[in-house]
């Protein structure tokens, strides 16, 4: 098992939908661990739960080729390349000091603009295919723009479970015959236990510890627990976890971003990076191993707690308009997000809107892969910055 996702987590480049394609390939078409019918079962659920749907995936054919053993072993052969390599990037970025060296984070920054831009646009139409769903990622995306809590994507998010609940009618889907994992009820129920306990008693245990290891552990597990819709998605509610309370600048926050995009594996593998950079906390590879690991916790515990219950809960249309809902609001949150602080930090000029540009159509119109897309807006960043 570490062999086989080793082999992935250094080479699958592309994002989550991309990682998919390449677990398909190598699990269900080359080595034959599971049928497409039980990989679709897979997919289905990780893509409606909380977390990186790819990453949860892969811990799921861990778990059914080879047991939990198996599960930690996938789980750990395909993120650790991908967070070694953004931990050596943030002991590294302070040597770009010079004028283009602050042109290529710059240009790292710039990629970010390009990226989210691009997810944007290929996720709207696909989880707001009709005017009700438009309208829960419009009221999802007002409330990231216009509130002034650090509670606003959370309440984004329950405005659109409850729109969906409320306007959304979606049909119960057919159920394969695929056998799923075998996960019993009572360890089931234990994690989904341990999920919510850790959730609520987290924050408290922050207000009356004041240690930092505690605070930065809270503050990625209630990420990990919040992300609906994809990997993107952690991007405002990463940003209001370390950002806002003053952890680490929004420059050094969209150039650790940036630099996400240009290295293989799960985009979660960014929070190793701002374990890493954070003035809070233990900080460096520690700081980096607490905070990976902390936004893990709660995608795989729900995981592990919703797979026993998987058949029952597709059988309930409004839990399924109530997850259309939320999967709208993603899009809201994601559009809020690519104007602050996205938009707001990184384009500072026509140059930089120039880069920004040619990334998004790199990515959407050429379907070019985004380390290249990273590397031309590193490089446009860096002659911006030499022209300016």
């Amino acid at each position: 098992m570490l062999r086989a996702f080793a082999r992935l987590g250094v080479s699958a480049f592309g994002g989550p939908l991309a990682h998919l394609g390449y677990f398909r390939n190598e699990f269900v078409t080359r080595r034959g661990w599971l049928g497409e019918a039980a990989f679709a079962d897979l997919v289905a659920l990780c893509q409606i739960l909380p977390g990186p749907a790819s990453s949860q995936v892969g811990f799921s054919i861990g778990l059914l080729r080879a047991g939990y053993p198996g599960a930690l072993a996938a789980w750990t052969a395909f993120t650790l390349p991908s967070a070694a390599m953004l931990v050596a990037f943030a002991y590294g970025a302070h040597v770009l000091a010079d004028p283009i060296g602050h042109g290529l984070l710059h240009g790292l920054q710039l990629a970010a603009v390009a990226v989210v831009a691009q997810a944007v646009y290929a996720m709207a139409p696909r989880l707001c295919p009709d005017s009700a769903r438009a309208g829960i990622a419009i009221a999802a995306m007002a409330v990231m723009l216009f509130g002034v809590s650090t509670a606003a994507p959370v309440l984004a998010i329950c405005v659109g479970g409850f729109g969906g609940w409320w306007l959304c009618h979606a049909a119960a889907p057919a159920l394969s015959e695929a056998p799923l994992i075998r996960v019993s009820r009572g360890v089931g129920c234990a994690a989904l236990l341990l999920f919510f306990a850790l959730l609520m008693a987290l924050p408290v245990l922050r207000g009356v510890s004041h240690s930092g290891a505690v605070a930065v552990f809270e503050a990625f597990y209630r990420s990990g627990a919040l992300v609906f819709g994809g990997g993107h998605v952690v991007l405002p509610l990463l940003r209001d976890a370390v950002v806002v309370p003053g952890w680490v600048t929004d420059q050094t926050f969209l150039t650790g971003y940036g630099a996400a995009q240009a290295v293989p594996g799960p985009l979660f593998s960014f929070a190793a990076y701002l374990g890493a950079v954070l003035n809070i906390g233990p900080g460096g590879v520690r700081g980096a191993a607490l905070a990976l690991v902390a936004i893990y916790i709660p995608g795989l515990l729900l995981l592990i707690g919703a797979l026993p219950f998987w058949q029952a809960l597709r059988r309930q249309s409004r839990a399924q308009a109530a997850l259309a809902g939320i999967n709208a609001a993603v899009v809201g949150l994601l559009a809020a997000a690519l104007y602050d602080p996205i938009w707001t930090s990184a384009v500072r000029s026509r140059g930089d809107f120039a880069v920004a540009a040619l990334g998004f159509l790199l990515l959407t119109v050429w379907r070019a892969p985004p380390l290249l897309v990273v590397l031309t807006s590193a490089v446009g960043g860096a002659a911006v910055s030499v022209l300016a």
